[in-house]
């Protein structure tokens, strides 16, 4: 499992399909949950500079389109599932707050979540989940899913790839820079976690803010 966070395993093993696998995994599937995809983007920028793989066109194009993709596909979960995932059981992947806090960071930011929470671990992969299960108008979801995945998945392997053609051999010091990103993107997250940890212990116990936290629509 340790080796499918690692964004050098997947490139080097899997190729430019397993970059975009992982994308579309992360992007609206619980299973995708855990899976690198600001690094894992960012390095396959880099090994797109350096000729080692695959296009960075292709790169773009299909990580754009799989970043898209899955989100729509979240959606679909979450207007299906709807309160049927806020009452699922904990398991190695899934856990009920993760669900909670992304809810908390979708009503803070509206329609914007769907952008900005491309950039939030885990936030990333449920957010759409919280868009459809909240029925969220669908033309709208898909114009701000659209824009965030074209921001997401454009212009972090550019960025890597552009980065990649200024430095000679950055690939050697890719294991630093892939956990600045990580630590980078992870903080928001952990911010919003603590926030919100100290908020529910002056307020109620946590398995009474699951349920208290959680509102949707009736159907």
């Amino acid at each position: 499992m340790k080796k499918f966070l690692d964004p050098e395993y997947i490139i080097q093993t899997f190729g430019l399909l397993g970059v975009v696998g992982a994308i579309f995994a992360e992007s609206g599937l619980l299973v995708g949950i855990f899976l690198p995809g600001d690094s894992l983007l960012f390095a396959a920028g880099l090994f797109a500079s350096t000729q080692k793989g695959f296009s960075i066109e292709a790169l773009v194009l299909l990580g754009f389109i799989a970043a898209v993709l899955g989100d729509n596909v979240g959606y679909s979960i979450g207007r299906r599932a709807g309160p049927a995932l806020f009452k699922r059981d904990d398991s190695r992947i899934f856990k009920r707050r993760h669900l909670v806090h992304a809810k908390s960071f979708y009503d803070k930011h509206g329609k914007k979540t769907i952008v900005l929470a491309r950039f939030v671990p885990i936030v990333r992969t449920l957010a759409p989940m919280i868009a459809g299960a909240t029925e969220m108008h669908y033309p709208t979801f898909l114009i701000f899913n659209v824009l965030g995945g074209f921001i997401w998945a454009c212009g972090i392997p550019l960025a890597g790839y552009y980065l990649g053609k200024q430095i000679p051999s950055i690939d050697r010091y890719l294991l630093p820079i892939v956990a600045a990103i990580v630590i980078v993107s992870v903080l928001p997250t952990v911010f919003h976690v603590i926030k919100g940890e100290r908020g529910g212990k002056a307020r109620e116990p946590a398995g009474a803010r699951l349920e208290a936290e959680v509102t949707l629509p009736e159907r």
